[in-house]
């Protein structure tokens, strides 16, 4: 049978819109089911208590369920290769923290690439670290910490929050100033230019979860990170929120991994 050429191009474009169609309408459908947040670390910590702010606000938003399951164990590595197995479909996500971007360099045996294998969806919150001394010490200033730490090189020493397994964000001040430290309320870069180390949450999923639904769901975080209720709850964390388009979080998460792998490196240290 001989079609017209013009009813052949036009059968021909509807045809190839179909698939375009076909992904609008699953974008606008989702999540027709629960939604599971891996959250790799145990209850009650910083990283489970806002994944259950965002879980309850996009339970709202979308009416189902986004439920939160902690997979805690080898320095959040467990639950994230989890989410890097699971079903690309959108009803997995990935709870995201500081350790991730950490574990990259300093875990040599993971299973999983974690910039290859996970897409970025969204960030959500910063929370800085801050420096502060014994009292004893005859320091009031990062400079007059740095000054005292070169005059007494090895008698000083360091605790912090752990960032992966080790004290990182110690290491990264020893890495650029050439001391050696202990936790000051002051802001570090002023006086040391380019230092930054804060623990960053954020949301990702397995690698092929289609486009549409990446972008829902980025809208819809970011529109929770704008409501005043939300933003309050995360200052009241010592927190602030950290909007960012898919591509914005993905290049955020390439340079943080960038930053801690030569930490890493500098300290040498290895995972336990």
């Amino acid at each position: 049978m001989n079609l017209p050429r013009r009813r052949f191009l036009h059968l021909a474009a509807g045809a190839a819109a179909l698939p375009a169609v076909s992904r609008i309408a699953r974008a606008q459908a989702y999540p027709t089911r629960p939604v599971r947040i891996i959250v790799p670390y145990a209850p009650a910590g910083a990283p489970d208590i806002v994944a259950r702010m965002m879980a309850q606000w996009l339970s709202e938003r979308l009416a189902q369920a986004f439920v939160i399951e902690n997979r805690p164990g080898a320095g959040g590595n467990i639950g994230t290769e989890a989410a890097v197995r699971a079903a690309p479909d959108g009803y997995t996500l990935l709870y995201v923290v500081t350790a991730n971007a950490i574990s990259a360099t300093l875990v040599d045996n993971l299973k999983f690439n974690f910039i290859r294998d996970i897409t970025p969806v969204a960030g959500i919150i910063r929370v800085p670290n801050l420096v502060s001394v014994n009292l004893s010490l005859p320091v009031k200033t990062i400079p007059q910490l740095i000054t005292h730490a070169k005059a007494n090189p090895g008698k000083l020493n360091f605790g912090a929050p752990t960032a992966g397994t080790v004290p990182l964000s110690g290491e990264l001040f020893k890495m650029m100033t050439g001391v050696n430290i202990v936790h000051v309320p002051y802001s570090v870069g002023d006086f040391v230019p380019g230092y930054e180390a804060s623990s960053w949450h954020g949301v990702g999923v397995p690698k092929g979860t289609p486009a549409e639904i990446v972008d829902k769901l980025n809208n819809e975080i970011n529109t929770g990170l704008a409501d005043p209720k939300l933003k309050a709850r995360m200052a009241d964390l010592g927190g602030v929120p950290m909007p960012m388009t898919p591509a914005g979080f993905g290049t955020f998460i390439a340079e943080e991994t960038e930053k801690w792998g030569k930490v890493v490196k500098f300290a040498g240290v290895k995972a336990d």
